[in-house]
């Protein structure tokens, strides 16, 4: 657009001193107006054509928890949908103790690189519920830490709609979801979803209120 404004401009420019010398050898008549400016004005785009409005990706998002979600910034919800599910996390205040185990555990390269996920994440306070010392010995333990919070994760991305039933996890093993929606509870330990179908670049998440635990 800009090139062809540039090239009506000069055009326009070189017919108007032509006009012009035309005008004063006749005795200096008043040069008319142009209308070339209300023109080009209108083939402008406006300033909401040129910059589209970004969707909203706490739209899709329930649960109490999700008021504890920043509202700017890499750890709210648009921050949050354009990262790769491990990314995503490290960014968001109600998943340090999870972030630190994804990474003690060497998993944030396979999550991140998968293509569709879908992970339920234990808040801090879940993992706060452990007693230390138990704690302090899984973190310790890079198979067994491992092999838990592959238990969190399906290979799937699953809509709040579709979370009843069993579903097979990362650890090889069943996960089991009874209801739906907000009304679903996770695994044997019957976790409640804090806050649920929350996006991010390759995988569903719901932060949830309980570790669980693999058969």
């Amino acid at each position: 657009m800009k090139l062809n404004t540039l090239t009506r401009t000069g055009g326009l420019a070189a017919a108007a001193l032509t006009l012009s010398l035309g005008l004063a050898a006749c005795g200096g008549e008043e040069e008319p107006t142009s209308a070339s400016d209300d023109t080009t004005q209108s083939q402008e785009p406006t300033q909401e054509e040129s910059q589209p409005m970004e969707e909203d990706a706490s739209a899709q998002a329930y649960g109490a928890g999700c008021a504890q979600v920043p509202t700017d910034g890499a750890g709210s919800f648009n921050g949050m949908a354009t990262a790769p599910v491990a990314s995503a996390a490290s960014a968001n205040p109600l998943l340090k103790t999870l972030v630190a185990a994804v990474t003690e555990a060497g998993l944030v390269e396979p999550l991140n690189s998968a293509p569709e996920l879908t992970v339920f994440a234990p808040a801090d306070p879940a993992f706060e519920a452990i007693p230390p010392k138990d704690m302090k010995a899984v973190m310790a333990d890079k198979a067994m830490l491992g092999s838990i919070l592959k238990h969190h994760v399906v290979g799937e991305q699953v809509s709040p709609d579709e979370l009843s039933g069993e579903f097979e996890t990362l650890n090889g093993d069943k996960l089991t979801i009874n209801g739906s929606g907000e009304q679903a509870t996770i695994g044997d330990e019957k976790a409640n979803v804090l806050c649920g179908n929350v996006p991010t670049a390759n995988a569903t998440v719901y932060v949830i209120d309980t570790v669980l635990m693999p058969s």
